[in-house]
């Protein structure tokens, strides 16, 4: 059975400088009519970095839960961006690192609930240190933090950031 929903028209309600939202009507696989509320987003890469037996985090705040998260270097996707170039930029202007050799692990749908966006995870190797370049409205820390205790804080349930959680599942999966 084809269990696609039909757009019947597409209600937008606000645009901003990193989401617009929609509330539009469509039609389920029966017929019948619905609202759809999507938040449209242009994606977003990370970064998982390893060496010498430590993973790189960025630690900042975040508005929407009123905390500080400990999370994997990640950004989004300006229109039209490559991913991996992305992931790059990220590691370099949030943690100094350069010359990285990336590869990707997956993509994660964060929420396909009620959004679109699309996060590259990407593990990378190599490269070397320099100064970072952050965005004028970007303040975190950076931590280098021994695998043995990111494996603990991951079983603990210490880790809530779901592309990190995702980029270290794999990682510990694999290696």
């Amino acid at each position: 059975m084809d269990y696609t929903e039909k757009t019947v028209r597409k209600n937008h309600i606000y645009n901003g400088k990193i989401l617009s939202l929609y509330c539009d009507d469509a039609l389920l696989p029966n017929g019948k009519p619905c609202k759809r509320e999507i938040v449209e987003h242009s994606g977003g890469a990370c970064v998982l970095y390893v060496r010498n037996g430590k993973a790189l985090f960025v630690k900042q705040y975040r508005y929407a839960y009123g905390e500080s998260v400990l999370e994997i270097p990640a950004g989004k996707l300006n229109a039209g961006e490559d991913p991996m170039l992305a992931a790059k930029r990220e590691l370099e202007e949030e943690t100094g690192v350069y010359g990285a050799e990336l590869t990707r692990i997956c993509t994660l749908y964060p929420s396909p609930g009620y959004t679109n966006e699309k996060i590259y995870i990407y593990l990378a190797t190599g490269g070397q240190t320099g100064e970072r370049h952050l965005d004028e409205d970007e303040f975190l820390d950076v931590e280098w933090i021994e695998l043995s205790r990111v494996k603990e804080m991951l079983k603990a349930g210490k880790l809530h950031d779901s592309k990190t959680i995702v980029a270290l599942q794999h990682y510990f999966l694999n290696f």
